[in-house]
């Protein structure tokens, strides 16, 4: 490919190239993997941009791309790995094919069903059949002990609410980092929901990676008003970021995936 065609690629999607990354690390439960998929998909559009002719918006031409390989490819199941990405491919591999794929795509990327039936090459029935099978497959599986770090008022009681209707156990609401770090130590949560900027100007990203240097395998799911902080290309990145203002829908979707695939023997069902 030549110099101009390769700029003009760089151009369409480099400005995307941060949520297909998000979707594909949520997808697959790795980050590791999710990258090898969202570079499989550079090098396929490096090779044929066609797809950006066929009159979608630009991110749908890109996802759309992105679900060619990963379909062609079988959606794989990696066997053997340790920790949480070994439990999370576990969990993987006894869901109904594509629902999961459907529910990312329309609560976490917010793409619409006739967007997603783009995608992955179906109907907008079949789409709204799978997001709800994959919601009542995932909210089913397992509940658990989760965390809040928020310090709005508000939003933390919103929080809150969504959770245990869930059916999960708060552990508690921190609103600063020191809070966050004593709350950890006082119970071990099995999923930590958590803002950036907290109420005396400590950090909540600060405060995970304390709370996680102790506790290892934690998922977290970040909900921020500034989502271009964690999603930077550098690693380590979140699978699950939530950007404010959120809907009950993306929070419901997000706790149900992390928890699901984070869940250990500890965990209720």
């Amino acid at each position: 490919m030549n110099e101009q065609n390769s700029e003009y690629l760089s151009v369409k999607v480099a400005s995307l190239l941060p949520y297909l990354r998000r979707y594909a690390r949520a997808l697959t439960g790795s980050q590791t993997s999710g990258d090898t998929y969202a570079a499989a998909t550079l090098e396929a559009l490096l090779e044929d941009r066609s797809v950006f002719k066929l009159g979608l918006s630009d991110k749908v031409a890109l996802f759309r791309t992105f679900h060619q390989i990963w379909a062609s490819s079988g959606s794989p199941v990696e066997q053997g790995e340790d920790g949480i990405q070994g439990r999370a491919q576990e969990h993987l591999s006894k869901l109904t094919t594509n629902t999961r794929e459907a529910l990312l795509l329309h609560t976490v990327e917010e793409f619409s069903t006739d967007e997603i039936a783009q995608i992955m090459g179906t109907d907008t029935d079949e789409v709204s059949h799978l997001i709800q099978v994959a919601r009542n497959e995932m909210e089913d599986s397992v509940k658990g002990r989760i965390m809040i770090i928020e310090d709005e008022a508000i939003i933390a009681m919103d929080l809150q609410d969504i959770v245990a209707d869930m059916g999960h156990a708060i552990t508690g609401i921190a609103r600063t980092e020191r809070n966050a770090i004593d709350l950890a130590g006082q119970e071990k949560p099995d999923l930590i929901l958590s803002d950036i900027q907290l109420a005396d100007n400590s950090s909540g990203i600060d405060a995970v990676n304390a709370i996680l240097k102790s506790t290892a395998d934690i998922p977290v799911i970040f909900i921020t008003a500034f989502p271009e902080r964690l999603l930077t290309g550098e690693r380590p990145e979140p699978a699950f970021v939530i950007t404010k203002p959120y809907s009950e829908d993306q929070v419901r979707s997000a706790v149900s995936q992390a928890m699901f695939f984070a869940s250990t023997e500890t965990l209720s069902a």
